[in-house]
């Protein structure tokens, strides 16, 4: 049978809308004051006072959404207004948890007589601001989200690299387990963060080549379309990368997400159901393959089936994410009087659970929304956009990064095993928000693109001939 005609979208240029900055600057001015909110109530309660440092993280969070603001006004601005304000809400959300938890560490090694251990809030600002000007540098260099397309395998080179490069040695750092780290000097990289863009887009130009032959179908099985034996090629690859990633690296989270990924950009590429039930049954098997090899994965699954197995060591950190959680309740405890510092990493993996703790399940589900937002909007970015290459790179980076929520807050609330991923904006932790800045940049760039106006239409032979005529 021959391919598809392909998705069933239109690449007719959708109808004009004025740019809306006004409307963002006032979002941004909502989002900014949550952040600056959400921090003061932290510094009262804990504090008594506002801290000193509660003026320059407001004013480094307002002139991060300065920039961004500015950037599109200038550079795109037809982009979409809703995605910059949800990501300012998240990010002074993130600051002030963050804030929140250093506070705590401070007091329980001032009760202990210990020296007072880092802040990662400050850290966490300035990598706000260099994300904000990482956000304008690539809205001023990609002007046409289009000629990304020219980098395809370059994309997929840089990628690859960025994945193999904790596994250098002297580069890579083990942490927690997980060698995804590279180490230059005093600071630590996470290489992965970079890499799902640069595959994103590999990916993107890939499909758009592609796309017939991997839409063709030979023959059917259970009323699902099977495509050619020689066109599995890049699937099983792609399988056998996000493998080779767990098995070197022992990171289940990046494995999970470049593999998800894949799957999900061939799907909307072809539409093809039969990629789905392939990349299911693709992910099961590796899935039992991963339990049955190695005792890091065993472990997971085990404390996934019984977060109270082990409470005081090996399912410590999950068994007290769920008491938080049960802390917290419908409305949460209240910024600064949970006990989030209990739980290990909380404010980098389990950040989600201290939200849960102290905010409660109206808070997060307001943060999950938030995320459901750019999602959303991404998504409706890609169905406008008329190129097939836009429209894979839009619902690339929106399907990405709504997986990745997906995983994290499955994982901190026991429906799935736990991946070790960071939550997007969130987190502590400068690659990850960086990466993440940059990828909203682009998402941006297509919206852009998206909803541009479109030129208008020259007038038809017979009327210009008409007009000559009367002249």
């Amino acid at each position: 049978m021959s391919a598809t005609a392909g998705p069933a979208i239109s690449s007719a240029p959708t109808a004009a809308r004025r740019p809306r900055r006004w409307t963002e600057l006032g979002l941004l001015a909502v989002a900014v004051g949550v952040g600056a909110f959400a921090y003061a109530q932290v510094d009262l309660v804990l504090l008594d006072a506002l801290g000193p440092g509660f003026r320059w993280t407001v004013a480094g969070l307002a002139a991060a959404a300065l920039i961004g603001h500015v950037s599109l006004r200038v550079l795109a601005p037809h982009a979409d207004e809703v995605i910059l304000p949800a990501v300012i809400t998240l990010n002074g959300l993130g600051l002030a948890m963050i804030h929140r938890l250093d506070l705590a560490d401070i007091a329980d090694a001032a009760a202990r007589g210990r020296p007072y251990p880092n802040t990662d809030a400050p850290d966490q600002l300035l990598m706000t601001l260099a994300g904000a000007v990482l956000f304008a540098l690539v809205l001023f260099l990609v002007r046409d989200h289009r000629g990304l397309q020219r980098f395809t395998y370059t994309a997929m080179l840089v990628g690859l690299v960025l994945l193999v490069l904790p596994l250098v040695p002297g580069l890579g750092a083990t942490i927690n387990g997980a060698r995804i780290w590279i180490r230059l000097g005093g600071v630590s990289f996470q290489p992965a963060e970079l890499a799902k863009i640069a595959l994103i887009i590999f990916f993107a130009g890939y499909l758009v080549v592609k796309r017939e032959g991997l839409a063709l179908v030979r023959t059917r099985v259970l009323g699902i379309g099977l495509p050619r034996p020689r066109d599995l090629g890049p699937i099983l690859v792609a399988w056998a990368a996000s493998l080779a990633v767990l098995v070197f690296e022992r990171d289940l989270g990046t494995s999970l997400l470049f593999f998800g990924l894949f799957v999900a950009m061939l799907y909307i590429a072809t539409e093809r159901r039969s990629w789905v039930v392939i990349g299911a049954g693709l992910f099961l098997l590796g899935s039992a393959a991963a339990y049955l090899a190695f005792g890091h994965v065993q472990r997971r699954v085990d404390i996934w089936l019984d977060p109270f197995i082990d409470p005081s060591d090996a399912s410590f950190q999950i068994a007290q994410s769920l008491y938080g959680f049960a802390n917290g309740g419908l409305l949460g405890t209240g910024l600064g009087q949970g006990y989030p510092q209990l739980v290990p990493y909380s404010e980098s993996d389990f950040i989600v659970s201290a939200f849960g703790e102290e905010l409660g399940l109206t808070g997060l589900m307001a943060i999950i929304t938030l995320y459901g937002v750019i999602v959303g909007r991404g998504m409706i970015a890609a169905v406008r956009t008329p190129d097939l290459f836009g429209r894979l790179l839009a619902s690339g980076l929106a399907f990405v990064l709504g997986l990745q929520v997906f995983v994290i807050v499955g994982g901190v609330t026991g429906l799935i095993p736990l991946t070790g991923l960071t939550t997007p904006f969130l987190s502590a932790g400068g690659s990850s928000l960086v990466a993440n800045w940059i990828l909203v940049a682009l998402l941006l760039r297509v919206s852009d693109a998206a909803r541009r106006p479109a030129p208008p239409a020259p007038p038809p032979a017979d009327a210009l001939l008409t007009e000559v005529v009367a002249r």
